[in-house]
């Protein structure tokens, strides 16, 4: 018999009704802890973030005015090791989502077991309002307001959404400064002149093909000609459908960004779909496809779906209408608690967030091990390692879902809450 896991409908909201990715988060560890039977100690400590620091960032724009951007860190939990994390420019930024997001990295450090904790950073600006000078300004002012709780050992960022190497570079630049010596090792996603690690700009979709190919095996499924559907078409989304093709021989029917999106039952080919979108900064008018909204490209009939968009996609409305027999989720938080619940009665193969998508952590953890030793590894090395890991992480949550008989989510919750309590007991904090 199942396991019955608390509801996080009512604690998904915040007071004014809206929905709460952080109330969310803390429903999910809840749940998770409940099932292990989690000292309330830990339990409580694992709740709340360890350390949050927010910062105003005067930045001179090009017509000379000064404007203050809002920001934020937050070191969620290093019990394991130093804080790993993203770091995000988006105008919807949120303390909460950023609050969210570091207790996901937590966990997801946690579930492919690399020796990190989570953090994540965010700030609030629109990067298409700003010139390359003063996106260069802003990344810098970020380090030098944040730089302080920074470090190889004690947090690390990493490229998130709107972010890339370029900013990391000049972010790993601006802190060699303020330490007087080079230290490129603060910061990974950065170009491999830098230090950075081959492989980087695709692992968050490499590691997720490892996962889907994995769940199809269980799933009695050969992947080659069967269909994909992908919301969301950044770096992560791309390269899912190149990958998909190149790796799982799968057919890409549908893709979707923020503009629209295109389906074509007879197939898309992924590198032209790709050159569209950068030629143009939408997958909107690819020649023989016909337009899709979102909301239809979740609920068509294919064997994979990829959300590879923004949190909260899945919910308790669209659920039920999810017709793929697998939903790899390479982007954060893209499900509802409530919506899990569904696809779990429905028979979805969930390939939950926090393990989906830790391809491009565990990566960085890779780069950090490069830089440390100052050894650079080839990228047939890099990938063989991420597969490793990816795979082994895999069944780790499958076989915690089918031996506790909850979700794909709740699993990995589980095999993640269940490391990093051991650590927080060893180090005798709680």
């Amino acid at each position: 018999m199942s396991q019955q896991v608390p509801s996080a409908t009512s604690t998904s909201v915040s007071a004014n009704g809206q929905f709460n990715p952080f109330a969310m988060a803390q429903a999910q560890l809840d749940a998770a802890a409940e099932i292990l039977g989690l000292d309330p100690q830990i339990h409580a400590l694992l709740r709340e973030p360890l350390r949050e620091m927010q910062v105003s960032l005067p930045v001179r724009m090009d017509d000379g005015t000064v404007r203050v951007f809002k920001a934020f860190r937050v070191q969620y939990n290093d019990a394991r090791g130093p804080t790993k994390g993203g770091l995000r420019f988006h105008p919807n930024e949120t303390i909460d989502l950023v609050r969210a997001l570091a207790a996901w990295m937590t966990w997801k450090c946690a579930v492919v077991d690399i020796p990190l904790g989570g953090g994540k950073g965010g700030i609030v600006c629109n990067t298409r309002e700003l010139s390359a000078g003063e996106l260069e300004r802003l990344s810098r002012a970020y380090i030098r307001q944040i730089g302080r709780i920074l470090g190889p050992e004690m947090d690390v960022p990493a490229p998130d959404m709107y972010t890339n190497p370029q900013i990391m570079a000049w972010m790993a630049d601006e802190y060699s400064v303020l330490q007087g010596h080079n230290d490129f090792g603060v910061i990974t996603g950065k170009p491999l002149g830098l230090g950075g690690s081959k492989v980087r700009e695709d692992a968050t979709a490499r590691g997720g093909m490892s996962c889907i190919r994995e769940a199809a095996r269980l799933l009695g499924m050969d992947t080659r000609g069967k269909t994909m559907a992908i919301q969301g078409f950044g770096n992560a989304g791309q390269y899912a459908a190149l990958l998909g093709e190149e790796l799982l021989g799968v057919k890409v029917v549908a893709v979707s960004d923020s503009k629209g999106g295109i389906y074509a039952p007879e197939g898309l080919p992924a590198s032209a779909v790709v050159a569209h979108k950068r030629a143009t900064e939408s997958v909107r008018g690819f020649p023989g496809a016909q337009p899709i909204s979102n909301r239809e490209l979740l609920e068509l009939d294919v064997d994979i779906l990829v959300p590879a968009a923004l949190e909260n996609q899945i919910n308790a409305q669209n659920a039920p209408n999810i017709r793929a027999k697998i939903c790899a989720e390479l982007a954060n938080g893209p499900t509802t608690p409530e919506a899990d619940d569904i696809l779990y009665r429905n028979g979805v193969y969930v390939i939950p967030d926090f393990l989906c998508n830790a391809g491009g952590v565990t990566v960085s953890y890779f780069e950090m091990v490069q830089n440390a030793y100052n050894y650079y590894w080839n990228a047939e090395t890099v990938k063989q390692r991420l597969d490793e890991k990816m795979t082994a992480a895999f069944h780790a949550v499958h076989e915690t879902a089918q031996r506790l008989k909850v979700n794909n989510r709740m699993a990995a919750y589980c095999v993640a809450v269940q490391r990093v309590a051991e650590a927080v007991r060893l180090r005798g904090w709680a």
